[in-house]
Order: structure tokens, then sequence, then C-alpha cells
């Protein structure tokens, strides 16, 4: 009889842990999963993706018949906002996702060790004062929100991402501190349901990390949509009195400094790594600069038996490349070939519209050689001009030699859902005409990837 309680521990039930739990199980391997929290899905289906996107669909909805524009279109409505139902119905879509990963574990017999789990060993865990011994360990703890320097989050006038969900009535001024995804997102839903939005950012632009192009573009329908944006600024200071927050903010290069009021101020300048309280000294492993903790191509750590995926590697933060890497390190766990391309990762804000990338942006794909650029307006596309969305465009990088697409980059109403097509075409190695020459159908937005791939060769037909 082995030694062994299981083949598998995977510390943690987020996007990255919870798939590789399962995969393992339907490998045939004896697979547990430790979490703390009361319900699995990690911070992505309990208070990040999932909540932040049914907040983001419900106050679209709110905007689009209290801004007349549903009017415009001949549907006259009287809107009143009911915030608690709204609340509500955020909470009903985490508990029928939750939940469903619950059923998914007792489905492919994976045990839920009910606990936070720390190392005393290489191969072993302590949860909830229990041992547990595992011939292979994944750590896939997550990350969570990156503090600011003293800067004390009360989750009622001073919130994370997490608080920013939960505010009881809209604000009448939110500072959004980060011109990142997480701000953008939020900060939209309240903009939407009444409140004025001022965003400060540290850099010049925002979106650190996307298409210059594209955060330049995204910043002029961001401002047109009421958002302030205060970017190359910096904030000094944030105090608290009487449920109302003063911002001290002031420029980056430095000059004269002015506060600005607020009632809710959101926290939103990063993520780190959870690797705290794991206890990874009792196992020799060691944490990188930036907290995270360094892998090889297979996710395997520097101990044998012990593997890592997910926010807690390098790598971008994003669920689905947690998820794409949870089904790897289990196929590479049962001895299969698990693999992920991180070349080929899309991310998406889900603002209206939305904003997605793939790939290479132009800068980076210009720094390592010649390359030719395909845009196309969305205010061309037919499906995008009578559905009244016509801000963004689709831009395609190709090499200038062999034609292989290096990156796409979308602002569209759905650009998250075009940005798939990009992906998988870079995935097979295509090139701008093997896009240009297949068939899409009309009237869709995707017909824009088409035409944007058509002008990688100066060819489009609708511009």
């Amino acid at each position: 009889m082995s030694d062994y309680d299981f083949d598998v521990i995977v510390i943690g039930a987020g996007p990255g842990g919870y798939v590789a739990a399962i995969r393992a199980a339907q490998l045939g391997l004896k697979t547990a999963c430790a979490e703390s929290r009361e319900t699995l899905g990690g911070t992505c289906l309990n208070v990040g993706c999932i909540p932040s996107k049914a907040m983001l669909h419900a106050s679209e909805l709110y905007d689009e018949a209290a801004s007349g524009k549903l009017a415009k279109l001949g549907i006259k409505a009287q809107v009143e906002l009911d915030l608690d139902t709204m609340h509500g119905q955020r909470k009903d879509a985490v508990k029928s996702l939750t939940g469903g990963i619950e059923f998914l574990f007792k489905k492919n017999k994976v045990e839920w060790l009910k606990g936070r789990a720390a190392f005393t060993g290489k191969d072993v865990v302590e949860v909830a004062g229990k041992s547990y011994r595992a011939k292979n360990i994944v750590i896939a703890t997550g990350s969570s929100v990156t503090p600011l320097p003293g800067v004390e989050i009360d989750e009622k006038v001073v919130v994370s991402s997490t608080g920013a969900l939960e505010l009881p009535k809209v604000p009448g001024h939110m500072v959004v501190i980060g011109g990142g995804v997480i701000g953008l997102e939020l900060g939209s839903v309240w903009k939407r349901l009444g409140a004025r939005v001022t965003v400060v950012e540290f850099l010049d632009q925002l979106l650190p990390g996307m298409d210059g192009e594209i955060r330049k573009e995204a910043a002029k329908i961001f401002k047109k949509q009421g958002l302030e944006l205060k970017l190359s600024t910096k904030v000094t200071g944030v105090t608290v009195k009487d449920g109302k927050a003063t911002v001290t903010v002031e420029p980056a290069a430095g000059g004269a400094a002015e506060t600005l009021e607020a009632d809710a101020v959101l926290v939103s300048i990063g993520r780190r790594p959870n690797t705290e309280g794991l206890a990874l000294d009792r196992t020799g492993l060691t944490v990188n600069k930036r907290g995270q903790i360094e892998i090889n191509h297979d996710f395997a750590t520097a101990v044998p038996g012990i593997w890592a995926i997910g926010d807690v590697v390098p790598g971008p933060m994003l669920a689905h490349k947690a998820e794409d890497e949870g089904i790897a390190v289990a196929e590479n766990i049962a001895g299969l070939t698990g693999i992920v391309n991180h070349d080929v990762i899309p991310g998406v804000v889900y603002t209206m519209p939305e904003i997605a990338g793939v790939g290479l942006t132009e800068e980076e794909a210009r720094e390592r050689g010649e390359v030719k650029v395909g845009k196309f307006p969305m205010l061309a596309n037919s499906r995008a001009k009578t559905n009244h969305e016509p801000d963004g465009f689709v831009k395609v990088i190709a090499d200038a030699k062999t034609d292989r697409v290096l990156g796409v980059h979308i602002i569209a109403s759905v650009a998250g859902t075009m940005i798939a097509q990009a992906a998988q075409a870079m995935e097979f190695g295509a090139t701008s005409e093997d896009i240009a020459y297949t068939c899409h159908a009309h009237p869709t937005h995707s017909e824009a990837i088409k035409e944007a791939a058509m002008a990688v060769t100066g060819k489009p037909i609708h511009i």
C-alpha cells in the first residue's frame, strides 16, 4: 500500500487550481484540492471576473435605457435603478457557478480539503490541523490586491475591487487609483449608474502593456463617455473623515499638489502572488523579486514533486492562462505532454466597447523586425453600424517577409469574442492572407478582422 494519501494535492481552487484537480482526477490520479474559502472558484468566480461581468452587463443595459440610447431605436421606457436587485443577480451568478464547481468535484471524485494549506515538508501539507502526504503538490494560490503604501483599504470608503462590487449606493464621486483593466471596468460600472468617476494613472497612458495605438484610442473613448482622466499623476495620500475621502495627487514629474474629494476610492494598482502562509521555506523553495515561484516549461519548480501554475508564477495574471496551465500541469504529472503557448494568450478589457489583444503589440513587433500593419474601423463594419456601435477598430500585425500574423488588437463591442478567432489563427501559424481569404459570415463584427487582414496587403474592400 502506498505511503501517500494522494497522488496529487492542489493548493487553491481558483481557475487554475480547480481545473488542475479535475483534469488530474480524469486522468486516474487520486486527487485532493485544498481551499480555505467557503466556496470554490477562487478570486475569479467569487469576487473577480464573474461578479464584475454581472455588474458590467447590468450597468450597460441600464445605461442604454437611462441615457436615451434605446429611445433612439424606438424603445421608450421610464427607467429606475434598483441597485439591491442588481447586486442580487450578481450574487446569484456567483452562487450558481461556484456550486457548479463543487458538483464537478463530486462528479470527478476530487476531495475538497477545507482550510488553508501550508507545507510541513517537501511532500506534506497541513490543512485544518491534519497532515496529508502527496506524491505531487501543485501550488495554485492565485493573487491578491497590491496595496498602495500609506493607504488603508477599509472596504467601505477606500475599497479594493472586492469592495467596489459591494457598494450599497452609487457614490457621488469615485476616484479610481490605477488606469488598468480592473480600474476601468469597475469605474465604468459606477459611471454608468450615475457616479462621477476620476481615474488617476501614474503613467502617461491607460492600460499598461497594451498596444500603443489601442491605448490612445481607448483614452479618447473613455473621455467621450465622461470618465475624467488624470494621466502622469501620482497619488501621495488618502485620508478618510466622516465617510468621505480626500485624495492628494500631484504630477508624476513633480509639481503642485491638488486634492480630490470623493465618496469612494478604488485602489486598483495591480495584484501580487499569494505565497505568504505556504511555508515554502520548509520545502526549500524561494520566490523571485516579484514574489513569484519560478518554474520550468513543464510547470515544475526547483523541488521535485512540487509544481506551480497561475498567478503565482511569471506571466500574465489571467484566469484563462491559469486554466490552460491547470490542464497542462495535470497532464505532465500523469506522464502526458501538457503544453501552453504563452505567446498566444489573449487579454480582454470588458468595458463598452471591449478592448482585446493577442500576441505582440506593434511596438514589440517592430523591435524584432520589419512588419506590415492592416487596420479597419468598426465605423465601416455593417453590423457595428446597424447596432450603433461605431467606436473602435481592428489592427492586424504581420511579419513583412513571411506574412505570419504576430499580433491582433481590437476595440469593438464584442472584441472579447472576436479575439478568439485571432488567437486560434495564430496558434495554427496563420498568415494575414489566410485570414483574409477565410469566408466570414455577413453581417458580423468579425468581418472587420477579415478586412483588417486584407488591409495588411493594402486591399480592404469597404474603406
